[in-house]
């Protein structure tokens, strides 16, 4: 999962003095932060490092990334002149990105890299509230208060974010993913209604490049075939939902990512290694099954765990 390496002390130490955004705008540091699980684990593939508010950064949204936190915005997006402050996305605007992804493809050889971007629903969210919340109250009542307001709002992050894959994308990535972490507050009629367009759009910027595409949600179990719909090549599955639940009711259309509870990490090592051969049994009766965390690896995480689990996870889908 995004993150990878912030259970890692070598992590730590290359983040020492430096703030979030600072680090996502520097492309030698985020090779390095992104290099360093693929060292450590011997996973499969890289994860782009990088903050989902990087591009709101980028288009001159006044943010700070505050520790312990999350994104702090400190003029919040409640109306139509707060909308006009927000202009679209180009990849001039990103430079650190493309350079960044170039290294890390010349790095990487073999391995893949995977983008990734921060969903129109989530990006909206963080903008409406002004920051994390629990409730989404403001961001629901502007979605039910003024829906051509919240439509026209969604419209510009989906080319926000979709363009933020592509640059990913056209600099070398081999996949991209787009994450809605708070899109789980929905039920699946107003995530019909309200955030499956828009995600669509996201995720159709990338459609050209011919690279497959994975959408995760958290707290998703009752919009997966909606978030497959919009168009992803593979769901993520977070670790609420068993996979073969989600298999069933994905159907044969999409391969499946996931979906280790992150918690079970600091359990003892046979119920640990039990869940990761009952995970990769259930990916097997999927159209394809990516192994992953069900979301972010808990900073406090042993890195020793993460490596017997890639391991384990090499041998058991091997056989």
């Amino acid at each position: 999962m995004r993150q990878a390496g912030r259970s890692l002390p070598e992590y730590r130490e290359a983040r020492a003095d430096t703030e979030m955004l600072e680090a996502c705008r520097t492309p030698d540091l985020v090779t390095e932060i992104t290099l360093q699980p693929v060292r450590r684990h011997g996973v499969d593939a890289a994860i782009f490092f990088s903050d989902i508010v990087v591009p709101l950064a980028a288009v001159g949204v006044d943010l700070e990334i505050k520790a312990g936190v999350g994104p702090v915005i400190a003029q919040p997006v409640r109306s139509r002149a707060d909308l006009d402050r927000l202009p679209e996305l180009t990849p001039d605007l990103v430079p650190y990105i493309t350079e960044a992804v170039q290294q890390l493809v010349g790095e990487l050889g073999a391995t893949p890299l995977i983008g990734f971007a921060g969903a129109p629903f989530t990006l909206a969210s963080y903008l409406v509230e002004g920051g994390p919340s629990k409730n989404h109250e403001h961001t629901k009542a502007l979605m039910y208060g003024d829906p051509q307001l919240w439509n026209d709002l969604c419209a510009r992050l989906a080319q926000i974010s979709g363009a933020f894959l592509d640059v990913q994308a056209a600099a070398g990535a081999s996949a991209v993913q787009l994450f809605d972490s708070w899109v789980g507050a929905l039920p699946r009629a107003d995530y019909e209604r309200f955030v499956q367009p828009h995600s669509a759009a996201a995720l159709a910027a990338v459609e050209a490049r011919g690279i497959p595409t994975i959408h995760f949600g958290v707290g998703t179990g009752e919009l997966l075939p909606a978030m497959g719909a919009a168009g992803a090549d593979v769901v993520g599955v977070d670790y609420r939902v068993s996979l073969t639940d989600a298999i069933s009711r994905l159907g044969d259309r999409y391969a499946v990512q996931g979906n280790l509870d992150p918690a079970l990490l600091f359990a003892p090592w046979e119920p640990l290694a039990a869940k990761v051969r009952s995970i990769v049994a259930e990916g097997k009766t999927a159209p394809g099954h990516i192994f992953n965390l069900g979301h972010g690896v808990l900073p406090t995480t042993d890195p020793g765990v993460l490596t017997r689990v890639v391991e384990l996870v090499h041998e058991v889908s091997q056989r």
